[in-house]
C-alpha cells in the first residue's frame, strides 16, 4: 500500500475512466425513482453477498444483466454520494467483535445520502442463518445525542449484546466511508426472486486521525435478497467472481490500522487494498461530510 502526500493527476483522472466505463452500461437500462424502488423490493431482513472486483471487469458483468434490470435515479444522477460515520467504543468492541466472528455483534452508523438528502443511525446486528438485520431511525448530522444513545441501547439489548448500556454509552466515530453507488434493482427469474443490488465506487476511507485511503481501481458489489441467491450474484458466478469476506469497517480499519487482528478479511486486503493509496490529513479528521 503506497503512502502520498498529494494523489496525482493521472491518478484523479485514471479514476474518472473507470468509474465513466464501470457505470457506461447502466445508461442503457429503465430507471425507477426510490419509491418505485422500495415498494418493489424493500430487504430490510435479508441475505447481503458482497464482491470485491477491478473495475475495469464491471461492465462485462453489467453487459450480462437479465432483460429488465432497473437502475435508480435521482435527481438525474445514478452514482449517487453516500457517507457513513462509523462508532465503536474506545476498545473497538464492534471492530473484534467482526473480526473474531462473534456470535453475537453489533455495527453502529451515521449514513449521509449525501445527493438526495438525509441522514439515519442504523445499527446492525447479527440474526440467525446468516440473516442481517438492521434498524434505523433519522438523525440531525452525525452527532450521537441522548436519543440516539437510548435507540442503539435498545436494539443491542434486544438482539442479546452483553453489556449493551455500556457500549452505546460509550460509542464515539473512528471511521468515515465515502463512495459513490448506483441501485440496481433486478428482475424475479425462475430460480430466484426479485433482488436488489449496489456497487460502490470512487472508494474512499477517512480515519480518526484524518489519514484517507482510497481505492479507485476497485469496485463493491453487494446483492440483496432472500435465502435464494439472486440474479446479479448468478451473472458474477459466472464471470469467475465469488463472495468476498468484506466489511467496509473492518477492512477500511484494518488498512488504516495494521496492528490490528486482520486474518478474516486478509484476501481482500491483500488483492485490493494492498494497491491503494493513503494520503495524510488535509483537513479536520472524521467528518462524514462531503
Amino acid at each position: 500500500m503506497s503512502a502520498r502526500h498529494d494523489v496525482p493527476r493521472h491518478d484523479v483522472l485514471r479514476r474518472e475512466a473507470l468509474r465513466h466505463d464501470a457505470l457506461a452500461r447502466l445508461h442503457a437500462l429503465r430507471t425507477v425513482d426510490l419509491a418505485q424502488l422500495n415498494a418493489t423490493a424493500e430487504l430490510q431482513t435479508r441475505v447481503d453477498r458482497k464482491y470485491l472486483l477491478p473495475a475495469s471487469a464491471l461492465p462485462a458483468v453489467l453487459a450480462a444483466l437479465p432483460q429488465g434490470s432497473e437502475v435508480l435515479e435521482i435527481g438525474g444522477e445514478q452514482a449517487l454520494r453516500y457517507a457513513s460515520q462509523y462508532y465503536d467504543t474506545p476498545d473497538l468492541d464492534s471492530y473484534f467483535g467482526a473480526a473474531r466472528g462473534r456470535r453475537r455483534r453489533f455495527k453502529v452508523r451515521a449514513r449521509t445520502y449525501v445527493d438526495s438528502g438525509g441522514s439515519f443511525l442504523e445499527v446492525k446486528t447479527r440474526g440467525g442463518r446468516s440473516a442481517t438485520v438492521k434498524e434505523r431511525v433519522p438523525v440531525e448530522g452525525d452527532v450521537l445525542d441522548g436519543d440516539a444513545v437510548a435507540y442503539a441501547v435498545d436494539l443491542l439489548s434486544d438482539a442479546g449484546i452483553p453489556g449493551a448500556a455500556d457500549l452505546a454509552a460509550r460509542l464515539e466515530p473512528v471511521l468515515v466511508t465515502r463512495y459513490r453507488r448506483a441501485t440496481l434493482l433486478l428482475p424475479a427469474t425462475a430460480d430466484g426472486d426479485a433482488s436488489r443490488a449496489t456497487i460502490d465506487l470512487d472508494l474512499a476511507w477517512v480515519g480518526a486521525d484524518g489519514r484517507t485511503l482510497t481505492l479507485p481501481a476497485s469496485v463493491i458489489v453487494e446483492t440483496k435478497s432472500g435465502q435464494r441467491a439472486g440474479a446479479l450474484d448468478r451473472t458474477l458466478w459466472r464471470h469467475g467472481h465469488r463472495p468476498a469476506s468484506l466489511s467496509k469497517y473492518g477492512t477500511g480499519m484494518a488498512a488504516l490500522h495494521p496492528a490490528l487482528p486482520s486474518h478474516k478479511w486478509r484476501r481482500s486486503l491483500t488483492r485490493h487494498f494492498a494497491a491503494g493509496t493513503i494520503t495524510p490529513p488535509v483537513a479536520s479528521p472524521i467528518t462524514s461530510a462531503a
